[in-house]
């Protein structure tokens, strides 16, 4: 009898930051995967630090798909809504089609929705909630998607974890060991109602303290620097016209039509997907 195997495709959440291990990083995949069967899971993780759908499409999926896994786990997007090339269509569209490859392949799906980037960084409301509408998009997209194809679906997005400081690393994007293990945690309970984690649930504790303040502030004077740029270059241009749009609707009392703009986009992008083919059709 052939080993589980389990393959993790993503961004940097999946690769692990935020919770190190060695030289590296370990993350929430990797406790998972520990959890999933009594007998040591051959486990593969090829999430990138920075990773789009379309790289999940292009680069992992192939990669995944050769691991002929039992279980995927496919949790990306974040990183989409943070470039001014952001297109909820192409985003619906690669992760139609790799959530189908797996599925069609006989594995079982993990995915998840996240909360956004801009609340978690404690940006101003102007420039937050246009990137909130972007991330809501994303995981609308994401639970629609995830019924679609029968996955094993984590509301990330929700919860007190979120808002409890000692869950997150230094950079308030990434979670710490604490929120990694919350995450493994959750799919693991979710894994279980189904039969198919039959290992022992991931400790909720953490070997490390979470990071203080200083930390934290020590993030944000020296890498966040550096990340703030990189993304201002891409971003900040187009996310400043957002703002301003969003002022103006806060103004006029209209800021709805932009909820309702943002809940259009989203049906229009799941319309038009192809229909799914059923497997008795043949």
């Amino acid at each position: 009898m052939r080993r589980v195997r389990f393959v993790a495709l993503g961004d940097s959440l999946t690769e692990g930051v935020g919770d190190p291990a060695g030289d590296g990083w370990r993350g929430w995949a990797a406790l998972l995967a520990a959890g999933l069967a009594e007998e040591p899971v051959e486990f593969t993780n090829l999430a990138v630090s920075g990773a789009q759908t379309r790289d999940v499409l292009e680069r992992q999926l192939p990669a995944g798909l050769a691991e002929r896994p039992d279980v995927a786990s496919v949790v990306v997007g974040v990183n989409d809504t943070l470039r001014r090339t952001f297109d909820l269509r192409a985003v619906a569209g690669r992760l139609d089609t790799v959530y189908a490859a797996f599925t069609e392949r006989g594995a079982l799906l993990l995915t998840a929705c996240l909360p956004d980037p801009g609340t978690m960084l404690g940006l101003p409301g102007a420039l937050a909630r246009p990137l909130a509408r972007r991330q809501r998009a994303v995981n609308a997209v994401v639970h629609a998607l995830s019924e679609r194809y029968g996955a094993v679906h984590l509301h990330a997005c929700e919860g007190d974890w979120i808002t409890d400081r000692a869950m997150w690393s230094a950079d308030r994007l990434h979670p710490g060991e604490r929120g990694h293990r919350q995450l493994a945690l959750r799919f693991h309970a979710l894994l279980a109602e189904r039969g198919v984690a039959t290992g022992p649930a991931p400790s909720p504790e953490a070997g490390f303290p979470a990071p203080t303040r200083s930390a934290r502030l020590w993030w944000l004077a020296t890498a966040g620097t550096g990340w703030v740029a990189r993304r201002c270059t891409d971003l900040l241009p187009q996310l400043l016209t957002l703002a301003a749009g969003e002022l103006r609707h806060r103004a006029r009392g209209t800021t709805a039509r932009l909820d309702l703009r943002t809940s259009a986009a989203v049906s229009a992008a799941l319309a038009a997907l192809p229909t799914p083919q059923r497997a008795d059709a043949a």
